[in-house]
């Protein structure tokens, strides 16, 4: 009961028919994350596109000027020479046939996976566990690469991950509500951009349709979506 009161109550003032300007959402945004924790600013985008044909798939990376105000832990697949350059460039967890029987016996230490190519016959192995927590590494998405060192930085320095599903609609954190009102725009922008580039040929019509940025605990604000843009 107290958390519906506290979400009718940060409601108040949001016209929920109405498409703001991203700095205005924004600025409603948070405004209205009084949680006792920094609240992440998300950001959703419904795409016309239908990914269940695959030629319509919108998947990929961008590394947010503003970082994500999150620190996470990186492992990466790779042996020897790539392996020394994985530690020297802040991975966590670094390992091949070791890593590889970690991770299917249950304990997965990382948040963001990376390998090397010749690693990938292995790590193909762990689909069924790496796959559903979305791990897996993709070359699509940088995360198969001999560039340890530039995907490791990249994963710590801010880089955002960002698929689809299957409603259209795509999900990211952008940055926490205590990042200034510009920060949050600009990391905002980049992630659209990206979005915007990794348009597929099979998308036909209006390809962003609806955008909405919201806090962890707090309301959605519908933004209009030209505003993201640019």
């Amino acid at each position: 009961m107290a958390i519906g009161k506290r979400l009718n109550k940060a409601r108040e003032g949001i016209d929920r028919e109405k498409l703001y300007a991203l700095a205005d959402a924004i600025k409603m945004v948070k405004e209205r994350a009084k949680a006792k924790f920094d609240e992440t600013i998300e950001v959703a985008i419904n795409l016309g596109v239908d990914p269940r044909h695959a030629d319509q798939m919108v998947r990929g990376v961008v590394t947010l000027p503003n970082g994500t105000g999150r620190t996470l832990r990186v492992g990466v697949f790779a042996r020897g020479a790539k392996a020394d350059e994985a530690k020297a460039a802040g991975a966590d967890v670094v390992g091949a046939e070791d890593l590889v029987e970690k991770v299917q016996n249950g304990s997965i230490d990382f948040d963001r996976c990376i390998a090397t190519p010749d690693m990938m016959p292995l790590v193909g192995r762990l689909g069924k566990v790496l796959g559903p927590r979305g791990l897996m590494p993709n070359p699509k998405i940088g995360t198969v690469t001999m560039d340890v060192t530039g995907a490791v930085k990249g994963a710590k320095g801010g880089s955002v991950e960002f698929r689809v599903e299957k409603a259209g609609i795509l999900q990211a954190g952008v940055g926490k509500a205590s990042f200034s009102e510009e920060k949050l725009v600009e990391n905002i922008k980049a992630l659209a951009d990206a979005v915007s580039k990794a348009k597929p040929a099979g998308s036909k019509g209006t390809y962003i349709q609806r955008v909405a940025v919201s806090s962890t605990m707090g309301p959605g604000v519908k933004v209009e979506p030209g505003t993201i843009l640019g």
